[in-house]
């Protein structure tokens, strides 16, 4: 697995993490447990603005990753919540790159940048209710599911027949509490 350089993202860098969480979060994957049934990945479509906010808001920031060729393969969004807690969200990676560590060192570097910077001691991100694999691998890196769910958007996604129960599931993070 190849070395990572992490820096925060300036407002110059909107348009390329723009195209990285598109092309992550669109991606049609025929893996079980992904939104292909659903057609989420194809009404995706968030606009650049939405990571300019992230970017120039007070205790928020897009994290991104590059190879050693200095090309974005990996983005996260991380804003501090209070003194203790910690968001993770919009994590992506290249699709060409996807299933390769790169995920799981985009994550750690974000936590590690969170207790550093804001001194948080507790994580919390969400997934996609129907996501089990990304349940799943969230499991694996140390979150626990705090038996709450936030509303799916569905005004969103009007044109599309979405299951009742469609949530987000949250989870949070003990920090030092890594289960690997």
């Amino acid at each position: 697995m190849n070395e990572l350089n992490f820096r925060v993202a300036t407002e110059e860098d909107a348009a390329q993490i723009h195209q990285l969480v598109e092309s992550a979060f669109r991606a049609k994957d025929s893996r079980k447990g992904w939104t292909d049934d659903l057609n989420l990945h194809s009404n995706f479509r968030p606009e650049v603005q939405e990571i300019i906010d992230i970017i120039i808001k007070p205790d928020s920031v897009m994290l991104m990753a590059t190879n050693d060729q200095n090309i974005l393969v990996g983005a996260i969004g991380a804003s501090k919540r209070n003194a203790n807690y910690g968001r993770l969200f919009r994590l992506a990676v290249d699709t060409s790159q996807q299933r390769g560590g790169i995920g799981r060192q985009v994550l750690t570097y974000a936590e590690d940048y969170c207790q550093r910077t804001w001194g948080v001691t507790t994580m919390g991100l969400d997934a996609l209710s129907n996501r089990q694999t990304l349940i799943s691998w969230y499991l694996r890196c140390g979150y626990k599911t705090t038996g709450e769910t936030t509303p799916f958007p569905r005004e969103k996604f009007k044109n599309l027949a979405l299951p009742d129960d469609l949530c987000f599931v949250e989870f949070e993070k003990i920090m030092g509490m890594d289960s690997t």
